[in-house]
């Protein structure tokens, strides 16, 4: 009744896994099935293939397949910019700038100019007006000292 070729068979196959990561997603089913695609590709090439080279074939594939990704594209998609592990925490993006107090540091506590906005700073006592320099974060307050 239906004529199926057998590389039309790994075509399905290589649809439904593909399919099926849509439903579950990692990354596994996806390099299966196109590990799947290549072995209906390579049974088009060579009609004559039998079921168990198939078979080694394209448990062969699947493993190369995942093997590559995980080797090779996978750190490649996961290597992060320089200072995006900051991206965003603000008041850490801030260490080592400078601001000046616009309310004098006493028993340790003061205010300093961030932009249009005013933070919370700790550190020694200086007077109004002083440059200092942000050396830490704890919660919103900014841990600093005398700028050099």
């Amino acid at each position: 009744m239906w004529d199926l070729s057998a590389h039309y068979l790994w075509w399905i196959l290589a649809l439904l896994l593909i399919a099926g990561e849509l439903l579950v997603p990692g990354y596994f089913m996806l390099w299966i099935g196109l590990a799947a695609a290549a072995m209906g590709v390579l049974l088009w090439l060579v009609p004559s293939l039998g079921l168990l080279a198939q078979a080694v074939l394209f448990a062969v594939l699947a493993f190369a397949s995942c093997m590559a990704y995980a080797r090779l594209l996978r750190p490649r998609l996961e290597r992060s910019e320089p200072g995006s592990e900051r991206l965003n925490r603000r008041a850490e993006q801030m260490i080592g700038q400078r601001y000046e107090l616009i309310e004098p540091i006493v028993n340790g506590r003061g205010k300093a100019c961030v932009g249009d906005g005013q933070w919370l700073v700790s550190g020694p006592d200086l007077p109004l007006g002083s440059t200092v320099e942000v050396v830490a974060v704890e919660g919103t307050t900014l841990k600093v000292r005398p700028a050099a």
